[in-house]
């Protein structure tokens, strides 16, 4: 098998301001290891994809960082997309670039900014899920075995076999409350992680039978015309509800999306009150606290459960409840508080 990989590294993460900004996001910050989140993904996929077959697709703005922080990878393989135009048409022209030079190959599709406790779990199960798309020529995903009944995330129903370690996919859920998420994982759901892989053959027929917003521009001569051309939406809306060829492999290996600043309480080490702390911060009587300090020094001290942000001369300090809600605060503050976002 000729495996490939692509890491989506585009977005802005404004889900973690003021840390992260659209020149500094998400996927560059050290958030879950001394490590920028991008190192991390690639770092984790090495052992299994070499370089040279490793692919990152980002925005013209954030390139040369990225080429900067990789240099192992060829300069070729740094793709910057002239606009966000969704993740169909994102991992069409990831797909089709792996097709011109390889037309056998099978892709595995990731993004930068998650956490994974288990880096092996993580690759085996990419294998296994290699392995299916590549003897049952269907498009896979991983879902994940959940661990709560979590609204932050979208959910899959499995239905049927697909060879010896896959189910197909009867359909994709979108975010429900914890209730109802309670019931998916009662009834055998799995959380929808993002992770996708496919022969790149598959998965551009798939486009062209299914997806009319992204297959107008297939054929384009380049990357500008291509994105030109398409019509944004995402690879779940898309492909994956459209098409009758999709399945899912199981797996459980500590993944996590980190959508929020609570979501550091689940990933970062924890001291022995449960504090997860990055940066020059000192908990004294303090319990259950998110503190992440880009420069300043930050004392804590008999507080619990708040999640504290500080740089350059800026702190906020929220409940983990609060923070997954950064939208609302942001259209609430001075436009010169607003304006580092």
């Amino acid at each position: 098998m000729s495996l490939w990989a692509v890491i989506l590294a585009g977005g802005v993460g404004s889900r973690f301001w003021p840390i992260s900004t659209p020149a500094l996001p998400k996927q560059l910050l050290p958030l879950v290891t001394d490590a920028p989140m991008l190192r991390d993904a690639v770092d984790r996929l090495l052992p299994l994809v070499p370089a040279e077959r490793l692919l990152i697709l980002t925005n013209a703005q954030l390139a040369p960082a990225i080429a900067a922080l990789l240099p192992e990878l060829p300069a070729a393989n740094v793709i910057a997309e002239p606009r966000p135009a969704g993740t169909a048409a994102a991992l069409a022209w990831a797909s089709r670039t792996v097709a011109e030079r390889d037309p056998q190959a099978v892709l595995l599709s990731v993004h930068a900014d998650w956490a994974i406790a288990d880096g092996e779990g993580f690759r085996t199960t990419l294998l296994r899920a290699a392995n299916v798309a590549e003897a049952e020529d269907v498009l896979v995903t991983v879902g994940i075995t959940p661990v709560r009944p979590d609204p932050g995330f979208g959910y899959i129903e499995p239905d049927g076999r697909v060879g010896q370690v896959a189910q197909k996919v009867a359909r994709f859920l979108e975010k429900p409350d914890r209730a109802r998420a309670a019931e998916l994982i009662a009834r055998g759901c799995l959380w929808n992680s993002g992770i996708f892989v496919w022969r790149v053959a598959r998965y551009l027929a798939e486009v062209r039978a299914h997806c009319p917003e992204v297959a107008r521009a297939l054929d384009a001569p380049d990357l500008a015309a291509f994105f030109a051309g398409v019509q944004s939406i995402s690879v779940d809306v898309g492909v994956l509800e459209r098409s009758e060829r999709v399945a899912v492999v199981p797996g459980s290996f500590g993944w996590d999306d980190v959508g929020t600043w609570a979501a550091l309480g689940r990933v970062r080490p924890k001291d022995a009150a449960d504090n997860a702390l990055h940066g020059d911060v000192t908990a004294v009587r303090a319990r259950g606290n998110v503190a992440f300090s880009a420069g300043p020094s930050v004392v804590l001290y008999g507080v619990e459960n708040l999640v504290v942000v500080t740089i350059d001369g800026l702190t906020v300090v929220t409940t983990p409840e609060a923070s997954a809600d950064l939208k609302t605060l942001l259209e609430a503050l001075p436009q010169r508080l607003r304006d580092r976002a």
